[in-house]
C-alpha cells in the first residue's frame, strides 16, 4: 500500500525494480572487491531474500544484499585457504545465525545484548572498516585523478542528493568514475562485446575447510547485531513489531539460511539492507510483496551475461576511490556506536577491552593451535567477547 492506496501489479513491479536499484551498487560492489562473480551475488541476494520471506511468513519487508563486514575476511581467507575453502567458511556464518536464532528463541533478545554489548561491537566494526584501508589506497593510487573523481562524486551525492538519489551515492560515484574512464580510454569493452546476453552466474562449490570455518565464523558477530538493529529500524518505519511477529528468531534464521545458501554456491554472505529500509521510509511503500519483486528482478539481472562483463570492466581506481569512503564510513559507524551507547572510555576495564580488540586486529595477531589458525577480525571479536565476560566490571575511572 502507498498512503492507503493499493498498488496495481505494474506499479508494484516498477517500485520493486526501483528498490533493487537502491541495493544494486552495494550488492555488486562486495563481490568486485573480493574477486567473486557479481552476477552470483545478485543471484544469491535474490534467492536469499525469497528464502528470508519464506521463513518469516512473508510479513517483513526486508531485502538481503551482500555484506561488507566480510570483505576483509574473505580476501584474507581466500589467500590462506583458497576460494572453495572460504565458501565453507561463509556457509558456517549461516550456521552461526542459526545458533543465534535458537539462542534468541530460548533466552530472548537480552542474551544477545549480554554477549555482544557496544563495548565489543563498536571496536569490531571499527576494525572491519580499518582492515581494508590499505587496499583502498593501493587501488586508488593506480590513477589518483579517477579515484578522486569517484570519491568526490559519492561525497557530493551523499551531502547534496535528494530523494532516492541520496540513497545511492556509491552507485553514482562508480557511474561517474566509469564514464570518465571511458573518456580517457581506460575501459576495455572487448569482454563486454564478447559476453553472451544470457549466461548463468559463475557458481563456486564449497570445499570443507575447518581452518576457513574457524577463521570466518566469528566475524558473524557484527552482522548479527546489525541484523537486530535493522529489524528494529523496519519496526519504526512500518509501525509494526516484527520482533514479536513473526519473531526475531525467525528473521535471524531466514538471514542464516540465506547466508548458508550463498556460501554453498559461491556468493558473498548476505545481510539485511538498511538502504532499502530507507527507501521504504521515503516512499511509504511497505508491502513485502514489492520486496519479493525486487528479489526476482535481481535473479533476472544475474543471468544477463553482458551485465556481469560490464561490472567486471570497472577499473580499479574507481573502486579504490569508493573504498576509501566506504571503509572509513564503516569505521565511523563503530565510533558512533560507542558514542551513542555512552561507553565510558575513562573506565579502565573498557579501555582494556577496546584496546586489545583493536591491537590484535590492526596488528595482525595470529593464534595457532594444531592445524588451525585464528586471526584478524574473527580472533579480535572472540577476544572481545571473552574479555567482556571475564574482566571484573567495576565502575571506577582512573584519576
Amino acid at each position: 500500500m502507498e498512503n492507503g492506496r493499493v498498488l496495481n501489479p505494474v506499479q508494484k513491479t516498477i517500485v520493486g525494480v526501483q528498490f533493487l536499484f537502491v541495493a544494486f551498487g552495494a550488492t555488486v560492489l562486495v563481490p568486485l572487491l573480493v574477486g567473486l562473480d557479481p552476477s552470483t551475488a545478485l543471484f544469491t541476494a535474490g534467492i536469499g531474500t525469497l528464502i528470508f520471506h519464506l521463513v518469516t511468513k512473508g510479513k517483513v519487508p526486508i531485502f538481503l544484499g551482500s555484506s561488507f563486514a566480510f570483505v576483509a575476511p574473505i580476501i584474507k581467507s581466500t589467500e590462506l585457504y583458497g576460494l572453495p575453502g572460504t565458501m565453507s567458511g561463509i556457509a558456517a556464518v549461516g550456521v552461526v545465525y542459526g545458533l543465534m536464532s535458537l539462542l534468541i528463541k530460548w533466552r530472548g533478545v537480552s542474551i544477545i545484548k549480554k554477549l555482544f554489548p557496544p563495548i565489543v561491537i563498536g571496536p569490531v566494526i571499527i576494525l572491519i572498516g580499518l582492515s581494508l584501508a590499505g587496499s583502498g589506497v593501493n587501488m586508488a593510487k593506480e590513477n589518483w585523478l579517477i579515484a578522486l573523481i569517484s570519491l568526490i562524486t559519492a561525497i557530493f551525492v551523499t551531502l547534496m542528493g535528494r530523494g532516492l538519489l541520496k540513497l545511492i551515492p556509491i552507485f553514482c560515484g562508480i557511474i561517474v568514475g566509469y564514464i570518465v574512464c571511458c573518456c580517457y580510454g581506460l575501459v576495455d569493452f572487448t569482454p563486454i562485446m564478447a559476453a553472451p546476453w544470457f549466461a548463468l552466474p559463475q557458481f563456486v562449490h564449497a570445499s570443507f575447510s575447518w581452518e576457513a570455518i574457524i577463521y570466518m565464523a566469528p566475524v558473524a558477530i557484527a552482522p548479527v547485531i546489525e541484523h537486530i538493529g535493522d529489524i528494529y529500524a523496519i519496526n519504526e518505519v512500518t509501525g509494526k513489531d516484527f520482533v514479536k511477529d513473526p519473531g526475531l528468531h525467525r528473521t535471524m534464521l531466514g538471514d542464516g539460511i540465506a547466508c548458508l545458501f550463498a556460501g554453498l554456491i559461491g556468493g558473498p554472505p548476505v545481510t539485511t539492507y538498511s538502504e532499502v529500509t530507507g527507501a521504504i521510509s521515503l516512499t511509504k511503500i511497505m508491502d513485502p510483496a514489492v520486496i519479493r519483486i525486487a528479489a526476482i528482478s535481481g535473479i533476472a539481472f544475474s543471468v544477463i551475461g553482458k551485465m556481469s562483463a560490464f561490472l567486471k570492466s570497472i577499473p580499479s581506481p574507481v573502486l579504490g576511490g569508493i573504498m576509501m569512503l566506504l571503509f572509513g564510513t564503516i569505521a565511523s559507524v563503530g565510533i558512533n556506536n560507542l558514542i551513542v551507547n555512552r561507553v565510558d572510555l575513562s573506565n579502565t576495564r573498557n579501555m582494556i577491552v577496546i584496546s586489545l580488540i583493536l591491537t590484535f586486529g590492526v596488528g595482525g595477531a595470529v593464534l595457532q593451535f594444531g592445524g588451525f589458525t585464528l586471526s584478524g577480525i574473527g580472533l579480535s571479536a572472540i577476544l572481545g567477547v571473552v574479555l567482556n565476560l571475564v574482566l571484573p566490571n567495576k565502575q571506577k575511572a582512573d584519576a
